[in-house]
């Protein structure tokens, strides 16, 4: 086998295994020895500590219900609002409180729902179908919720003090920078908080698909829903950065008056809605996949039968993925847009639904070749495909540009919107609800009130919605509070409001089915929908170490075409049956072809992850206040938790090289570099971030392209002598990085800490050279919008100089007190890996800001 890049100990043993090897008995007093260890290991702490509890299990159920209690608020939002709108010149709500309630009714579904919903399911059920202890970062999961938790109180809670954003989800300028109060603040600080959340969730889902499947699993056998969880991960992190870096010059714009979305001084609020929707159209996806995810799951357990189709389906959650990137001012057709470009995102608009198509065709097939069981959950899915069909169909039409041109703000597209949402979403939701519910709970939900809340549900959501296509097409605008009689709208409207409260009873039924008490019912059956996927492995009563023995699977239906796969597994035949270490373990696989690499050691209960997000949530909340200093002190104090919180759990040297996992295979404790969990995590994270750092750099280019005065006549430049002296010194502290991490390797202890002294030492030089390239020209942020951008690439780099200072120093202690060593070097490639892509951001700032203005 080949040597790790660290020279870590390879593998050693037998893989795959033998038939005879997995056929040996093991004695029945040591299964009971291994489960009790497992069971003591695994154990989630009791009473209000539960709230240090890192297990995937406490902390998706928790995420999950947090998303729901956000979207019967977000709800109850849409029933008040509907109120108003029953009947013509209604005072129900205020103009000002109905655009608070609509605003908050739209950013909650998106924000605090929709996506956060998607990894909550992830979260919890990913394990159990890869046959995994836990996901690689349980406490970066948890940080997450913490993060999304206090996050999503604070935004949504602003509509009890009157104090909510109100000029709509996206909140487009002039209207909202111009906005008074601290609602819009309250929106980009706060929503910027939660998508710190759903990047830390993705990143964690991302590594576990890709390094935590069951040996033997390739990539061409995952189950489906852990390729959608892939595709979706990455969708989030190339979605979500252009909004964090929207929000991060509308901020600035908003706090310190730099001018980017102000026409008068060269801005152009056009920008802010290109990168919106650069996020908001590929969300409209990263909702939508996920749910086709739980169908493509039900369809074959329905159909008892594997899904049809599989790699086409696969190539077809790709290709959505992909295509979803370049459609978004399918948004914008009546801005003004060249007629090339509209015909442009009008063709992918259009070429989007073959993708699509295909995934609901071979869901079909698989329902027409199979025998199908009328399921509860099943029924949701059928509901989903209607609704969905119809959402699409308008879809197609609003793609055509002369059409959106007549509809575009209408009700309409409030119709459109909903079928696609209600049938890409809500529907295969619940329907993956009812379906993992004895997974999760060990109990079964009622099919009849299963049936009565679907058919409520169905029925108030055509009878609400289906009028809204004529109500738009009658040409009632959306947004507006109030409306005069005579217009043809009334009777719509009233229909409308009526149907929501039948959809609102529908909801209420599905709720009390799914929070009833059910003491009483008992334990169902193991595998009550007869799946042959590996999540239906576990344990009645529940367990918390996730799966007995992690098997060795080389199908995709394991439970279907693998023999005595679950007796073995229940005996401990496989890996990693026991945990005599006293420590919780998962086992590290390769990417592509599933062969074990590492044993890999979890996190278990802390209280740093709850601290630390509560940090962290100062730091973005108190400056919606314009309280800077207990920001500062507050982000400062998060840094250094989670500097704890890497320094105690994190690649700690273990007591042993290799360990004995069963079936004849010993595995390294521990990996650096690419072969590590973390290495992946700093690329995927990394990734994300420069996806962010290169729509700011977008910015610059559209305003060059967008207005003839970037740069203005007569303008300063930054200054270019430390411009190149910032590149020099930043380039030679990544250097230094480098070779101190080579030093390290063979053994040079003493000429890493030297280089680790100094790197930091350049690198605090390079981030003074390029703050005085533009402080000390007359390059006033407040005054133009070109020396406002070139202030905000140069504050972003300079923010990612402070963090990899941070991170050489923590490399310098590690070396200092032992805790890297020439084998142990994990943290070294990480940081090594943070400034490769560091150095790249220094020597793109220094090109736009020094250069390109100087070609101009």
């Amino acid at each position: 086998m080949s040597r790790q890049p660290n020279d870590a100990p390879p593998p050693e043993g037998v893989f795959p295994p033998t038939e005879a090897m997995l056929a040996q008995p093991v004695p029945l007093a040591e299964q009971e020895a291994q489960a009790e260890r497992l069971r003591r290991v695994w154990a989630s702490p009791k009473g209000w500590r539960i709230l240090s509890d890192v297990n995937n299990t406490s902390v998706g159920v928790w995420y999950a219900l947090t998303c729901l209690f956000f979207m019967l608020c977000a709800g109850v939002l849409a029933l008040l609002m509907r109120v108003q709108l029953a009947v013509p010149d209604n005072d129900f709500l205020s103009a000002d409180r109905y655009n608070q309630f609509f605003t908050m009714h739209g950013s909650a579904m998106m924000f605090l729902f929709a996506v956060p919903l998607f990894e909550a399911i992830a979260i919890l059920i990913l394990p159990s179908l890869m046959g995994a202890r836990d996901l690689p970062f349980p406490r970066l999961s948890a940080y997450g919720y913490w993060c999304f938790l206090i996050g999503g109180i604070f935004v949504l809670g602003s509509v009890l003090f009157d104090a909510a954003p109100k000029s709509g989800w996206f909140m487009y300028p002039p209207l909202a920078t111009k906005q008074g109060g601290i609602g819009a603040d309250i929106w980009l600080l706060g929503l910027s908080f939660i998508e710190v959340a759903s990047i830390a969730a993705a990143v964690e889902l991302i590594v576990g698909v890709l390094k935590c499947r069951p040996p033997g699993m390739r990539v061409n056998l995952m189950p489906l829903y852990a390729w959608y969880v892939l595709v979706v991960g990455g969708m989030i992190l190339f979605a979500f950065p252009p909004l964090i870096a929207g929000d991060f010059l509308f901020e600035m714009e908003r706090s310190f008056d730099w001018p980017f979305f102000d026409p008068e001084r060269g801005g152009d609020p056009m920008l802010w809605q290109h990168l919106f929707w650069i996020f908001g159209h590929p969300e409209v996806y990263i909702i939508f996949l996920p749910s086709i995810a739980i169908a493509a799951m039900i369809v074959p357990t329905a159909a008892r039968r594997p899904i049809v189709g599989y790699s086409w389906i696969v190539l077809s959650a790709v290709g959505t993925g992909f295509l979803s990137f370049g459609l978004w001012v399918h948004h914008m057709f009546t801005t003004g847009l060249p007629s090339m470009s509209i015909g442009f995102f009008s063709a992918a608009s259009e070429a989007v639904v073959i993708p699509t198509g295909v995934q609901l065709f071979a869901f079909v097939a698989t329902l027409m070749v199979g025998r199908v069981r009328m399921i509860p959950p099943m029924l949701w899915i059928a509901g989903a495909l209607a609704i969905f069909t119809a959402g699409g169909l308008t879809g197609v039409m609003v793609a055509v540009a002369p059409f959106d041109w007549q509809v575009h703000d209408s009700y309409f597209i409030v119709a459109h919107l909903h079928y696609t949402l209600f049938g890409g979403m809500i529907f295969p939701v619940i329907g993956g609800i009812y379906y993992f519910y004895p997974l999760i709970t060990k109990k079964m939900m009622s099919p009849r009130l299963s049936k009565w809340a679907f058919w409520l549900i169905f029925t108030g959501f055509n009878l609400s919605f289906m009028p809204m296509h004529l109500t738009g097409l009658k040409g009632m605008p959306r947004r507006v509070f109030t409306y005069p009689s005579g217009l043809g709208w009334d009777w719509l409207n009233l229909v409308s409001t009526l149907a929501s409260f039948i959809i609102a009873a529908g909801f209420a039924v599905f709720v009390w089915d799914l929070l009833r008490p059910k003491a009483r019912q008992g334990d169902p059956e193991r595998n009550p929908w007869q799946a042959g996927t590996l999540e239906w492995t576990h344990d009645v009563p529940g367990e918390d170490w996730g799966v007995r023995s992690i098997p060795y699977v080389n199908t995709r239906y394991p439970l279907w075409q693998q023999e005595k796969l679950v007796e073995r597994m229940d005996a401990g035949r496989f890996y990693l049956p026991d945990a005599a270490d006293g420590e919780r373990e998962t086992l590290v696989t390769s990417v592509i072809d599933g062969r074990p690499l590492q044993v890999l050691r979890v996190a278990t209960t802390t209280w740093i992850t709850l601290v630390a997000a509560a940090l962290t949530g100062g730091a973005f909340i108190f400056p919606t206040f314009h309280w800077y200093w207990p920001a500062g002190i507050s982000g400062a104090l998060a840094v250094i938790s989670i500097l704890w919180w890497l320094w105690t759990s994190t690649a700690l040297i273990p007591a042993k090289e290799t360990k004995d996992v069963g079936l004849d295979l010993r595995l390294p404790t521990y990996v650096s570099g690419s072969g590590a969990v973390g290495w992946w995590a700093m690329w995927i994270t990394m990734l994300g971030d420069s996806t962010a750092f290169a729509s700011l750099v977008f910015g610059v280019f559209f305003y060059w392209t967008a207005g003839a005065d970037f740069p203005p006549e007569g303008a300063d430049h930054a200054a270019w002598p430390w411009s190149l002296m910032a590149l020099g010194l930043l380039t030679a502290s990544w250097a230094l990085m480098l070779t101190a991490r080579g030093a390290n390797r063979r053994d040079r202890t003493g000429a890493a800490r030297l280089c680790l002294c100094l790197a930091p030492l350049l690198a605090l030089g390079g981030g003074a050279a390029m703050l005085a390239a533009v402080m000390l020209p007359d390059m006033e942020p407040t005054s133009h919008v070109y020396p406002a951008t070139m202030w905000g690439l140069t504050i972003w780099t300079l923010a990612h100089v402070g963090a990899g200072v941070i991170m050489q120093l923590y490399a310098l202690a590690g070396l200092v007190f032992g805790r890297i060593t020439p084998r142990y070097d994990a943290p070294m490639w990480n940081v090594t890996l943070f400034w490769h892509f560091l150095a790249l951001t220094v020597l793109v700032t220094t090109a736009v800001t020094a250069g390109f203005p100087r070609m101009l």
